[in-house]
């Protein structure tokens, strides 16, 4: 079995952390680089990620979180915040980003910036949330299968009040809404989920070649 698939199945939603056990610093640092590195649309990573390592602040976002004990126990919080609305700001922070990165000349970015703006700047306030959540979606499944190549649990959380968390993290006054929301750490030996067998869909069922 490669390594690919042998950790696809080690990795299980952590249900009980083991709060003793902390990720390294340098662990840290692997994972939200390979969060920063994750792929988006135009490459304009409309969303911002706040990593909660507090105690205090895990303890008061857990009654927003259905009270679940991950919260708590687990190393750190990983909120993936998607940008609930945007302007043109957007896409011309990426465009200086693009010109200084790669020592282009702003001007000869124009066309490609013109077109981003008339795909995206004009959509409806709520298409614009959609879009930027599905963003932020596609960087906290990397973050997700990155800590299992290093063999670090995580639980990725759904069950929580997003008002909630944006007024503890003061994520309003910056126009972003928590999305979705990562525990990480190291498994508990008492979480008894760690031995069942995956549930999935047969491939038969999942998938259709053409």
């Amino acid at each position: 079995m490669s390594t690919v698939i042998e950790n696809r199945t080690w990795r299980y939603a952590t249900k009980k952390f083991d709060p003793t056990k902390k990720i390294s610093a340098d662990d840290l640092e692997t994972l939200l680089e390979a969060t920063r590195l994750s792929a988006s649309s135009y490459g304009l990573q409309p969303y911002h990620v706040i990593v909660v390592s507090d105690q205090n602040v895990k303890e008061q976002l857990k009654p927003a979180s259905w009270d679940q004990s991950q919260i708590t126990d687990a190393s750190h919080i990983i909120v993936f915040a998607n940008a609930a609305d945007f302007g043109e700001e957007l896409v011309d922070d990426f465009v200086a980003n693009v010109s200084e990165t790669r020592n282009i000349p702003l001007e000869g970015l124009k066309g490609y910036s013109d077109f981003m703006k008339s795909k995206l700047i004009d959509l409806p306030v709520e298409t614009k949330n959609s879009w930027t959540t599905k963003q932020a979606y596609i960087a906290f499944g990397n973050l997700m299968q990155a800590a299992a190549e290093l063999k670090i649990d995580t639980c990725p959380m759904e069950g929580f009040e997003p008002e909630k968390y944006n007024e503890i993290l003061g994520l309003n006054e910056k126009n972003l809404n928590a999305a979705v929301v990562l525990a990480v750490g190291y498994r508990s030996e008492e979480d008894a989920t760690q031995h069942l067998p995956k549930v999935r869909k047969s491939k038969e069922e999942l998938f259709t070649i053409i």
